[in-house]
């Protein structure tokens, strides 16, 4: 597979890959194929056997469930620099998981083989994936607690400042009295909250009106985060 000039450089903003030098990661970037998915694409679902890492390079992914019914809940959006998949070894599961390209992706596919040998087998990526894992766990224990203890506007303000938390911790930057843009749409947040999308759009509606967010196409602008960080903790 043909793989892309810029992939070395991809690879720089990889959470796992951040203790690495340039030539470290240039040379790990020449090993893993990439593959184009148009958007819309489901390129994963839980028949798929195997174990594989995904990694994505440019897009958005969105991980999601079916329920009995045939209805989708969103589990997670994903940027790019972003790592998941099904494999054992790095405690990743996907737990009847879809994954779809939510806009056109880029994706680097690492096997278990290599995974094992270029991932587990450098201490300093190893320490950051543990690390990286870490934080989802913690992400996900607050959107369940939200869930069973907190009214809608409170989940919807409290997931917003996840999105702006995990933007701002991938470029460095410190969120509260910075606003902040993160890429979202009004489907997606009500799929991850398990809500209708009528709900949310009422939910940010009000927030708008209060300044605390501006409305644009499938992004969300946060302007005063303090406020939004009252309204998750009501």
């Amino acid at each position: 597979m043909k793989k892309s000039p810029d992939q070395p450089i991809f690879l720089r903003d990889v959470e796992i890959f951040q203790d690495l030098t340039e030539t470290e990661i240039d040379a790990l970037g020449k090993k893993m194929p990439l593959k184009n998915y148009r958007a819309k694409t489901v390129f994963y679902t839980p028949q798929d056997a195997g174990e594989i890492l995904f990694m994505i390079k440019s897009g958005r992914v969105r991980l999601y469930r079916l329920s009995a019914s045939g209805d989708a809940f969103t589990t997670a959006i994903l940027e790019a620099g972003t790592f998941f998949g099904k494999m054992a070894l790095l405690g990743q599961r996907l737990y009847g998981n879809y994954a779809e390209a939510a806009t056109d992706c880029t994706i680097c596919l690492i096997s278990r083989g290599d995974a094992r040998k270029y991932l587990i087998g450098d201490e300093r990526i190893a320490y950051r994936i543990v690390e990286t894992l870490g934080k989802r766990l913690l992400e996900l224990e607050q959107r369940l607690a939200d869930s069973a203890l907190k009214q809608v506007p409170a989940r919807g303000a409290s997931l917003l400042l996840q999105f702006a938390n995990k933007q701002a911790e991938y470029e460095s930057n410190e969120v509260l009295g910075n606003p902040v843009e993160i890429r979202c749409t009004h489907e997606e947040l009500a799929q991850m909250l398990g809500i209708h999308r009528e709900t949310i759009s009422r939910t940010l509606k009000q927030f708008s009106r209060l300044n605390y967010i501006e409305l644009n196409r499938r992004r969300i602008r946060l302007l005063n985060m303090n406020g939004l960080l009252d309204l998750s903790t009501v």
